[in-house]
């Protein structure tokens, strides 16, 4: 009996299903970090321009990009005895951390040049070991959890320790590793504390990553194997181009895209929110990324109840759109005057109110997501004949990643076409900079998650195309098993095509 038949039968247990979640943990990290403190300590505490450090940031994600479909589909087709995705893990569990450490501890007395050249090193060091590991890690997924539900709980699992590494990290760096002295010294604008918060941050990145790795080593029998087959360079692209126009993939790309530019922007420009525009203090931002915290793991718990009672598509349209206008409301109501002013009970209220809201949503959103995503695997191998999770997570990364780059760079043009300060203490920012700095953020956001969520519509698998995809997969791989054996054992046996199901109805 073939992988691809026992996968929709077998049950995962609950340890293999807690070791794989757990890697999620590395990636979450890296990422909160870059998207949180990169850009500010750069350039507020470093003192580096914000437009070139915009610029790094955007190249270094452009080549992460490129670097994605090609270890997708080398994963996809790559042959050990540790399986497809493992060795790919592997390899990138020591120099992953150490590079995260390094990128964190530039040398003190180097030019503007030599540092800016640190920066890109590292970052892009950064972004293709994170690759290395988060993208076969992503691909195990639709091989682990089959059924409709079972994969948005095993979704919900993986960003359980999303939210841990990602948001606790956050809160850890505030109220321990840049922690705000009495005395108005320390703080994010410090640079002491970035060393402990790089040297833990790479020990949890290594541990987990390790861990997870070793940790699912046991299912690569269960697994799908490489196909045995040579195939010319030629008819690889013609494959590559016949996966990634299922029109299905198109649609949660383009969706992808756009919710990564927002998040870009949104992660940029955070901070300066938090600091300059609402005058938090360090342990009020420490209490707003705790808030973050309880929201992801109640969004969490959410996510597979909403899934199962409204479908995937319409769970994900709802929660979505209601996260991006709870998001924009607070700082909506200041630009027309009605927020409560700075410093008060009251604007903390609000402020923590809507985080505790849009982090749950936002929780959500993000599991059904990754669960769509997911769901996308059977749908192209159906109308293919091939298993290509490596290669369609990847091309989704790509696309991502080539225009999320641009979410960085609008926060440091924002900053730049507002004439943000560099070096800014808080409460020394003019009112009309700080203005300008709502006005230019409410629109964009918008904008942005307006298109991904109109783009949602367009998906059209449900629960019942799901199922059916699984069926015609699972009669596929009988009639293969068949033919392996009453075929001429010296002749080679030719692939069996998988039928094309009718167009089905959007859910």
């Amino acid at each position: 009996m073939t992988a691809a038949t026992t996968s929709t039968e077998r049950k995962l247990g609950a340890g293999t299903k807690l070791l794989y979640a757990l890697g999620a943990t590395a990636t979450s990290l890296k990422g909160r970090a870059l998207s949180t403190f990169l850009l500010i300590f750069y350039n507020q505490v470093v003192g580096l321009p914000p437009k070139f450090v915009g610029m790094i940031l955007m190249v270094a994600i452009i080549v992460d990009a490129v670097v994605d479909p090609l270890v997708g589909q080398i994963s996809d087709n790559f042959k050990s005895r540790w399986g497809r995705r493992h060795p790919f893990m592997i390899a990138a569990a020591l120099p992953y951390p150490l590079a995260f450490f390094l990128l964190w501890n530039p040398p003190t007395d180097w030019s503007d040049p030599m540092l800016l050249g640190w920066l890109a090193t590292l970052l892009i060091g950064v972004r293709i070991l994170d690759t290395f590991f988060e993208l076969p890690h992503q691909a195990l997924a639709p091989e682990l959890a089959y059924e409709y539900d079972s994969r948005t709980r095993l979704m919900a699992l993986r960003h359980f320790f999303t939210v841990i590494g990602g948001l606790g990290m956050q809160v850890m760096a505030y109220q321990v590793f840049l922690r705000e002295n009495p005395d108005g010294s320390g703080g994010v604008l410090a640079r002491d504390g970035y060393f402990l918060y790089s040297l833990v941050g790479a020990l949890i990145i290594f541990a987990t990553m390790t861990i997870s790795t070793l940790g699912t080593l046991n299912q690569v029998p269960h697994l799908r194997q490489a196909p045995a087959r040579k195939v010319s360079f030629k008819v690889m692209v013609r494959e590559v181009i016949e996966t990634l126009s299922n029109r299905t993939f198109l649609v949660i790309t383009g969706a992808a895209m756009f919710i990564s530019i927002a998040v870009g922007v949104r992660n940029g420009l955070e901070l300066y929110i938090g600091l300059y525009f609402w005058n938090l203090t360090q342990p009020q931002l420490a209490t707003l990324a705790t808030v973050s915290v309880i929201g992801g793991f109640l969004g969490t718990a959410l996510a597979p109840f909403i899934a199962s009672r409204l479908g995937k598509k319409i769970g994900l349209i709802a929660v979505f759109g209601t996260a991006v206008l709870v998001h924009v409301t607070p700082v909506s109501l200041r630009l027309l005057g009605l927020a409560p002013p700075n410093g008060t009970p009251e604007l903390l209220a609000l402020i923590y109110g809507e985080e505790i809201f849009n982090s749950t949503l936002a929780a959500a959103t993000g599991v059904i997501l990754a669960s769509l995503v997911a769901d996308v695997v059977e749908d192209a191998e159906v109308k293919t004949g091939r298993r290509s999770e490596g290669l369609l997570l990847s091309a989704t990364a790509l696309m991502r990643k080539v225009v999320s780059s641009a979410g960085p760079f609008i926060a440091t043009l924002v900053l730049t076409l507002i004439a943000f300060p560099v070096g800014a203490e808080r409460k020394e920012v003019a009112p009309e900079v700080l203005h300008s700095l709502g006005l230019a953020y409410v629109p964009t956001i918008l904008g942005l998650y307006g298109v991904a969520i109109a783009a949602l519509f367009a998906f059209n698998i449900s629960r019942q195309t799901h199922e059916e995809n699984l069926r015609k997969l699972r009669e596929a791989a009988a009639l293969a098993e068949t033919v392996s054996i009453t075929d001429d054992p010296e002749g080679p046996i030719p692939p069996v095509p998988v039928p094309t199901p009718a167009p089905s109805r959007p859910s």
